[in-house]
């Protein structure tokens, strides 16, 4: 349970930035306050190295949180530190996405749909793969151009290639090995491809050096963001009224039924649980 957001009970004598009301949410890497990734700033990982939030009331540092968007509740803001600032970071921070330039999103977990949402925001024409042709329609309603099942294509990536004429310029690879040979297929000449999952038994895989140089390809590995880049996120939500898609909600009591449904890979979004 990486990702939180709720009201502030209290604050420490020495807290300026805070008081007791507001409005905040958690970070992933609550260490990596701005500037690069160093080792020092992403060993402490909410929920994995330090505590994460399946909890009713949390002590955690100043600067471990940031104000959530101001329309938002905290259900929608929870959903926000790892997968949105994720797809922020990659297509953002890092991919200076311009409008009519063309996506890949693979599947439709929570950061592949954020991916998706930051892209409409932009201007982008958005590809998808599903393994579930029930979420083709919500996939079109959304904008997605053209959806590809990758159970029934082993060669999705060509297909996209094609569909999309002669490629994307950026694509979010959630799956690693499992996916990034295609990934490779799917890009465009001087494509970007952001590394940020290993879904799918993904740890190990192939990739078509070939294709990767003679591309000339762009492959970005990346976690989550830091929390200037979280507030720069804040901002342009709070400026274009983006919205998280909610799949699912659960109690605190129902953790298990949450992750059931989270490995059965039913969503079309996010899942949450509320206390």
């Amino acid at each position: 349970m990486s990702d939180g957001a709720g009201e502030i009970i209290e604050v420490g004598e020495d807290v300026n930035e805070w008081k007791s009301g507001d409005r905040v949410m958690s970070m992933f890497f609550p260490e990596w306050s701005s500037g690069k990734p160093e080792f020092k700033k992403i060993k402490s990982i909410s929920g994995e190295s330090v505590n994460g939030f399946l909890t009713e009331e949390s002590c955690v540092p100043a600067y471990a949180v940031t104000r959530m968007p101001e329309a938002y509740t905290y259900p929608e803001a929870a959903c926000l530190p790892c997968a949105c600032l994720t797809a922020w970071n990659a297509l953002v921070e890092l991919g200076n996405i311009q409008n009519k330039q063309k996506l890949l999103i693979e599947g439709t977990g929570g950061m592949s749909v954020f991916a998706l949402l930051l892209a409409q925001q932009y201007g982008l024409d958005i590809y998808a793969t599903s393994g579930s042709e029930s979420k083709f329609d919500k996939l079109k309603s959304l904008g997605v151009i053209n959806v590809v099942n990758y159970r029934n294509d082993e060669n999705w990536g060509k297909s996209i290639f094609m569909l999309s004429g002669m490629g994307v310029d950026h694509i979010i690879d959630v799956g690693g090995g499992s996916t990034m040979k295609q990934s490779i297929e799917a890009a465009c000449m001087g494509g970007c491809i952001y590394s940020i999952g290993i879904l799918g038994n993904g740890r190990k895989g192939e990739i078509t050096f070939p294709k990767l140089f003679f591309k000339f390809l762009k492959l970005q590995g990346l976690a989550v963001g830091s929390r200037a880049m979280q507030n720069r996120m804040v901002q342009f939500i709070n400026d274009t009224g983006m919205k998280p898609i909610i799949d699912r909600s659960f109690s605190f009591d129902q953790i298990k039924e949450a992750f059931s449904y989270q490995a059965s890979g039913k969503q079309f979004g996010k899942i949450v649980l509320e206390w």
